[in-house]
């Protein structure tokens, strides 16, 4: 028996990294699957993965969730590959850094797009199926940065955009409530993860910078999030909402 049995999740982002290891911890709980992303191919590969270890998953890519139409289509076919919604997890993002002032308006925007964007929209369009459904779970993966600043890398929009993505949560959750809907956000710090390392490479004083406001003095691994997320999903955590969860090594501790 896993934690999630017989419920359907809807997991954005689910080509690589976070995203990939929440398919397959939400699927080894027994949860039903749904992933999108906006590369097609890395998707279905995960998709493939997840059935071969043994779970359920359907793949909705290519998928561009920051235009309204796209995000609209991909719930309602969330919604419609298993005969319903339980648990929305936006995971999915993309942003810019860049210090002040060479920081441009279009790198706010599209980071803007790309973080605080995408999962209002998601959640907007999965909320009546929650309601229908006579409740549910949407788990908002925001960032440490949206409680504290960061050197490295300047991240005025990400910090901005996580900030948002916090207090939007916490209206879910208020709105939410009557409808036996709880929401959660999850503020990881520093992971490891495809991305990460292409960006950082071989950059061992941007590593060093980035790791040593963390108190474990290290990188997360995907996991050490996505099994606090799947926990979240559960009935287990069914007195938890409107809270954001940092999973950051202690670096909003200090």
């Amino acid at each position: 028996m896993g934690t999630l049995d017989e419920k359907t999740v809807l997991i954005t982002g689910t080509a690589g990294g976070m995203g990939r290891v929440a398919a397959l911890v939400f699927a080894r709980e027994g949860a039903k699957v749904v992933g999108c992303d906006i590369q097609a191919e890395p998707n279905q590969e995960t998709v493939e993965l997840v059935r071969r270890a043994g779970g359920e998953m359907t793949g909705i890519a290519p998928s561009d969730l920051s235009d309204p139409r796209q995000a609209r289509q991909v719930v309602e076919e969330a919604a419609a590959a298993y005969g319903g919604l339980d648990v929305v997890y936006n995971n999915a993002a993309y942003m810019r850094f860049g210090p002040m002032p060479d920081f441009s308006v279009d790198d706010w925007k599209v980071t803007m797009a790309g973080e605080l964007d995408i999962p209002f929209l998601v959640s907007k369009f999965a909320w009546p199926h929650l309601v229908r459904r006579g409740g549910g779970v949407i788990i908002n993966v925001a960032s440490m940065a949206g409680m504290i600043a960061g050197r490295v890398p300047p991240m005025v929009a990400h910090g901005a955009a996580n900030a948002g993505v916090i207090g939007m949560t916490r209206q879910f959750a208020l709105e939410g409530a009557p409808h036996g809907i709880r929401a959660v956000a999850i503020s990881p710090g520093p992971v490891l993860s495809p991305a990460s390392e292409r960006d950082l490479g071989d950059d061992q004083a941007a590593r060093d910078a980035i790791t040593g406001k963390t108190l474990l003095r290290r990188f997360a691994r995907p996991e050490e999030v996505v099994e606090v997320a799947a926990f979240l999903a559960s009935d287990r955590a069914s007195y938890i909402t409107g809270a954001n969860i940092p999973v950051d090594g202690g670096a909003t501790a200090w």
